[in-house]
């Protein structure tokens, strides 16, 4: 296929007759009144076509040599290219896989990168490619502010929103950002995955903040092929869905006509700048080559049907309107694709050789390094003035021993109060302070630019947290409870983790995500508002996960999470129990010995708290209890029953579960040689498989031994804990262990 199209524009192309010049028309002036596109523009633009057109080409060439990896194209697409035109080059951008032309037009606004060997770079996975570093092939350059897209389909569109939303924001607050006060973020994606539930949300978001009259510069570009891999678009969908909608204003173009198209983007680019608004621009395109070279797209499509669209290819309409127009001749036009032709392959050959990551090393580095960072973290020292002029009085280590729920509540004061540049925001976060009050009172002292109510949609929260994060603000979100987090987990899981690795560090998203989770609440429960389920969080790579217990232990680690979001750029899941916001005792009805002071901020090295550190209690020789979460709760009370029965067990709250703090807890469990691993999670892809696996594999062959929760969703009332871990078990299963 990729031949016939080639061939069809040669011969095309051969047997047009040039048109007439006219007078005294020059590079500047327009290709074809009244659109504003200058002559020079269009042959930039046509560069940038035919470029991108043999970029495919050459893709499927390095793919049959067995040199290259990728071959998903833009042919049909390179209509896009008059959008990059129509923006500047200072305009975030995240684009559709499909997006070369605007790839390579970019590129023309920006001196210092060659697009074209880029774009190779990445088709071959080498080293040298700019953005990822040989990890995929992307389009993204820092320099060019196209931030790379990698994951799910649609899945960049809530990070566009939260872009958008954080150029007005960064503004609003007096904090700098990477874009300027008047950039508009663009945002582009097939028709096909406008259907996505990602996409409608982030138009629904989008939306929503502009009736409310948020500024939102969000420009929305479908690029619409009429297909999805095999699966056909509707005729007539994206218009009828996205045209008349209410807040969203909506232009159309046809992308093989280029000074209409380019007007038409133009129009909308000027009007998101102007207005400050969202708006959406349907750009019809035709799909050349199919999906990708292993598609066989005759196997869904008739032979005529796809002829038909040769005729549509806008390498092809460009070529002949620069022609009909007198601009270029046929032998021009041939001899521009030509030589564009050996400059692409000839630059495809060089980098065929070229090296590729080759060590487990290489490939991890970037997480490595984040890693690495993020551990070295600590809470910096804020000007006592500031700090209390927005705390207020008395500062919270000075109130005296604190429930966990409000040690996290003057911590995160503490942190708006420290960085002008944090965000607190989320489902009833801000007038209502919470569900459980946890933020309650930050509004009133911090404003409502940086603490504020969002819409019900955890993809939207964890979106506008990324493009938040992306754009220079410190976004700390609430997911209200962990059962809500699992619709969303891919804005964490396929775009906030993987933008390091596949933007080489370049691009970074620092924020806290707070999550309200486990079990154990009593008069208000149920799975929805009881969920224990943490494996899709463990597995993901390079972020980190917080689990707090104590009071003074919640707030140190929300210090550190913060801290390392700044300066790592990392991505940090705060868990915080439900059932221990409000706890105050511990052993017996009124000892409030669950309370603990906030941690003095003067005191920063013996009151920090780095990522990867256990915390232990006690000094038992008996038994080593490891545990989190509510499980320290249930824990200590246990050994203290144990101690009792001439049992001297000591405790270890692993406080982060990633990275696990495996050499505390290896130590620990080689200071007795028995240990009891306390899991509220399920026992099949619950926490402690993977710190069993971990003692096993530092060779720890003493008794060991875990009790769980079961492998059940948690129930309503009571029954609940039939299925969750009690007390009872973690005794039993104590004694049965050292009594071994």
């Amino acid at each position: 296929m990729a031949e016939q199209i080639d061939d069809y524009f040669t011969s095309v192309v051969s047997g047009l007759v040039p048109g007439e010049s006219r007078p005294g028309v020059g590079p500047e002036d327009p290709i074809h009144p009244p659109s504003p596109l200058s002559v020079q523009g269009a042959l930039d633009l046509f560069d940038a076509q035919v470029g991108s057109r043999h970029l495919d080409l050459a893709a499927r060439w390095l793919r049959s040599r067995g040199q290259g990896f990728y071959t998903i194209g833009s042919s049909g697409h390179e209509g896009n290219a008059v959008v990059a035109a129509a923006l500047r080059p200072t305009d975030p951008a995240l684009l559709h896989y499909r997006s070369g032309g605007f790839f390579l037009a970019r590129a023309q606004q920006v001196d210092g990168s060659d697009p074209l060997r880029d774009v190779l770079l990445g088709l071959v996975a080498a080293t040298e490619e700019p953005i990822s570093g040989g990890r995929h092939k992307v389009f993204g350059r820092h320099d060019l502010n196209i931030i790379p897209q990698t994951s799910t389909i649609a899945s960049h569109l809530p990070r566009a929103v939260g872009v958008a939303f954080s150029i007005a924001r960064s503004e609003k607050l007096h904090v700098s950002s990477p874009w300027p006060a008047d950039a508009v973020a663009v945002c582009s994606f097939g028709d096909a995955s406008a259907n996505h539930s990602t996409a409608v949300g982030a138009v629904n978001t989008a939306v929503h903040a502009a009736y409310q009259g948020l500024p939102l510069p969000l420009l929305l570009v479908c690029e619409d092929n009429g297909i999805g891999i095999s699966t056909k678009t509707p005729k007539g969908w994206i218009a009828a869905n996205f045209g008349d909608r209410a807040g969203l204003e909506y232009f159309e173009a046809d992308g093989s006509d280029l000074p209409a198209a380019y007007a038409t983007a133009k129009h909308a680019a000027d009007w998101v700048r102007r207005n400050r608004k969202p708006a959406f621009l349907h750009l019809r395109t035709v799909r050349l080559m199919g999906h990708a070279g292993s598609d066989v797209e005759a196997a869904y499509r008739a032979s005529a049907e796809i002829t038909a669209d040769f005729d549509r290819d806008p390498v092809l309409c460009t070529a002949k309107l620069l022609i009909e127009r007198g601009r270029l001749s046929p032998t021009d036009i041939l001899d521009r694709y030509e030589n564009k032709r050996a400059e692409v392959l000839g630059l495809a050959e060089q980098v065929g050789e070229l090296p590729q990551l080759d060590s487990p090393a290489a490939v991890m580095k970037p997480l490595t390094d984040s890693a690495e960072q993020a551990a070295a973290a600590t809470p910096e020292r804020v000007d006592p003035d500031r700090r209390a002029q927005l705390v207020g009085s008395p500062l919270p280590e000075e109130e005296g021993p604190l429930t966990t729920a409000l040690a996290i509540n003057r911590a995160l004061l503490d942190v708006l109060a420290r960085y002008p540049e944090s965000l607190v925001f989320g489902e009833d976060v801000a007038r209502k302070g919470g569900v459980y009050g946890v933020t309650r009172g930050l509004m009133k002292k911090a404003g409502s630019a940086r603490v504020f109510d969002t819409l019900l949609d955890e993809q939207a929260i964890l979106g506008l947290a990324l493009g938040a994060g992306v754009s220079g603000l410190l976004p700390i979100p609430e997911i209200q409870y962990l059962a809500y987090l699992h619709n969303a987990a891919d804005q964490i899981r396929g775009e906030g983790a993987t933008l390091q690795f596949f933007s080489d560090r370049q691009y970074r998203n620092p924020m806290v995500v707070r999550v309200a989770g486990y079990g154990y609440q009593k008069g208000f429960g149920g799975h929805f508002h009881n969920d224990n389920a943490v494996a899709a969080l463990r597995d993901i790579p390079g972020i980190v996960v917080a689990s707090p217990a104590r009071p003074d232990d919640a707030a140190a680690m929300m210090h550190t999470c913060v801290a390392a979001a700044r300066t790592a750029g990392a991505l940090c899941v705060y868990l915080e129990p439900i059932a221990l916001y409000h706890t105050r005792d511990l052993y017996e009805d009124g000892d409030e010995q669950w309370l603990a002071p906030y941690p003095d901020p003067v005191k920063r090295a013996e009151n920090h708290v780095p990522i990867g550190s256990a915390r232990t209690y006690g000094d038992g020789t008996d038994l080593t209890i490891v545990t989190f979460g509510n499980g320290v709760r249930m824990s200590l009370r246990v050994a203290r029953r144990l101690e009792r029965a001439n049992i001297a067990a000591r405790v270890v709250d692993m406080r982060w579960l990633a990275p696990l703090p495996v050499h505390d807890i290896v130590r620990e469990a080689n200071a007795t040689g028995r240990v009891l691993v306390v899991d509220e999670t399920r026992k099949s892809g619950g926490v402690s498989e993977g710190v069993v696996a971990a003692l096993i594999d530092d060779g720890f062959t003493g008794p060991l031994a875990r009790v769980t929760s079961d492998d059940s969703f948690i129930p309503l009332g009571d029954a609940a804990l039939e299925v969750l871990l009690s007390e009872e078990t973690i005794e039993a299963a104590a004694v049965k262990l050292v009594s071994r």
